[in-house]
């Protein structure tokens, strides 16, 4: 089991560390741009070209039943969960089967408004409870992906 994080403004990777150190699980931070994590063995920087979708095809190649990714990218998790991954948003959103479709197509559609000037509004601050939600959502994700692996 192993903990993938789609890092590139991910804010919560402290946490990630965190329950990783206690559970005692690899973490695998990918990037296409240099991110300082933690010199320990078990969580591991991974640097990938830049490019659309490098640091996503790293981890959707990698992702398997029983690992779990922490993600905003809606069609990663989409990718993660066909294989039998978890994956959850830093903002404690669990991606699931029954869900993804819909999520894809309100991103499509935003993608869609967006294109034609149309404004949305960007992530409000992160908070206190929004990190204490993700914890929760990450020892959940967790132990459903043990379940997984028997």
């Amino acid at each position: 089991m192993a903990i993938y994080v789609d890092a590139d403004a991910c804010p919560v990777k402290d946490e990630v560390y965190k329950v990783a150190r206690r559970l005692g699980l690899d973490v695998h931070v990918v990037a296409n741009s240099f991110i300082r994590t933690p010199m320990e063995p078990r969580i591991k920087f991974v640097l990938v070209d830049a490019g659309p979708d490098i640091a996503d095809d790293w981890i959707a190649e990698r992702a398997v039943a029983g690992d779990v990714v922490v993600t905003n990218d809606i069609p990663l998790a989409a990718r993660v969960l066909e294989k039998g991954a978890e994956a959850i948003s830093p903002t404690a959103k669990v991606f699931t089967s029954d869900m993804i479709g819909s999520a894809l197509a309100t991103r499509g559609l935003m993608e869609h408004l967006r294109s034609f000037g149309e404004i949305t509004s960007g992530p409000k601050p992160f908070s206190v409870k929004d990190r204490s939600a993700f914890l929760s959502a990450l020892d959940a994700a967790i132990n459903r992906a043990k379940k997984k692996t028997g």
